[in-house]
């Protein structure tokens, strides 16, 4: 009997030991399921995902386009700004011709497949205003003009500088004419057909107190005794290099330089250079096209950056 009194109390404390753990096991899968409930955690962490959403990375990042590198030497010389501006209009297709293109002068023979926006044959309206053209220099990079008859073609008729160059004979209501040379761009709100003068030009029209008239104008093939030259920008080597043509009597289409597997077209800038970004055919043989297809080949120039190097060649008169 002894042996089992001491046994029943042995019994009793291992019941209620079992007791303990199933009660301290319950209450630790409460605290789990209520820790793991959605939108239960921690003050702390709700805390810190409040105030990443509200600080500086939940806005929108505004990403500005990266400008492409150019080399230092290309930079062009700023476009002017016309002294008389013209009102911003919807820009037509192309500019407008003359209801009677009859007037004004046309090409002795030929078309112009490689023409762009200006072609021959066309006279277009538009009207003229007039700035200090200083020296004649302008954004087709020419240098100082020999004379002041130089205009500012409308940024759209411009071209990407394929209008540099040419030359346009511009008429008024009154009948008086002046034939100029384009050297610069007029930039927006210079509307398509918008030619402006130098201030010397357009005296040869008007008073410069009627600040902008009504005109006529189109595109020439003049004579001239001059060949077309060669000039490479500064900084040109045989790695990297700007062409630019000079004094050519029509309007530039192409620029070619030759290379191993024939002949390799150059991209035209803004600033009236040709560019050779990787040195293809620096220092080489080149190719020049004008609007109608004729096409001169120049041998043997040298890089000799900011010289202008004459040719014996030029192009047909149309």
């Amino acid at each position: 009997m002894a042996s089992a009194s001491h046994r029943r109390p042995l019994r009793k404390r291992r019941t209620a030991l079992v007791w303990t753990v199933a009660v301290a096991a319950v209450g630790l899968l409460v605290s789990l399921v209520i820790a793991l409930r959605p939108g239960s955690e921690p003050d702390t962490v709700r805390t810190a995902a409040g105030a990443a959403a509200t600080g500086p990375s939940a806005s929108p990042t505004t990403h500005k386009p990266i400008p492409a590198p150019k080399p230092s030497t290309a930079s062009p010389t700023p476009r002017r700004t016309p002294t008389t501006a013209a009102s911003a209009t919807t820009s037509p297709a192309r500019p407008s011709p003359a209801t009677t293109p009859s007037s004004a002068p046309r090409p002795a023979s030929g078309t112009a497949p490689l023409a762009g926006r200006i072609k021959p044959g066309t006279a277009y309206t538009g009207v003229a205003t007039h700035y200090d053209a200083e020296d004649g220099d302008g954004a087709c990079l020419y240098g100082p003009s020999p004379d002041l008859m130089v205009a500012a073609m409308n940024h759209t008729d411009y071209e990407t500088s394929q209008a540099c160059g040419a030359y346009i004979q511009v008429r008024a209501a009154s009948g008086a004419s002046v034939t100029v040379r384009v050297t610069n761009e007029c930039p927006l709100p210079c509307a398509p057909g918008q030619l402006d003068l130098s201030k010397e030009a357009f005296a040869k029209l008007a008073g410069l107190s009627a600040g902008r008239i009504p005109i006529t104008w189109s595109l020439l093939s003049p004579s001239t005794s001059d060949t077309v030259s060669i000039r490479y920008k500064t900084g040109s080597s045989r790695h990297w290099c700007g062409i630019q043509a000079l004094g050519h009597r029509n309007p530039l289409a192409r620029l070619e330089v030759r290379t191993g597997g024939g002949w390799s077209r150059l991209t035209r800038t803004e600033y009236n250079y040709f560019l050779s970004p990787g040195g293809t055919g620096c220092g080489g043989s080149l190719r020049l096209t004008d609007i109608y297809g004729e096409q001169l080949t120049v041998d043997g120039l040298a890089i000799r950056p900011d010289t202008v190097q004459p040719t014996r060649v030029q192009f047909t008169r149309r």
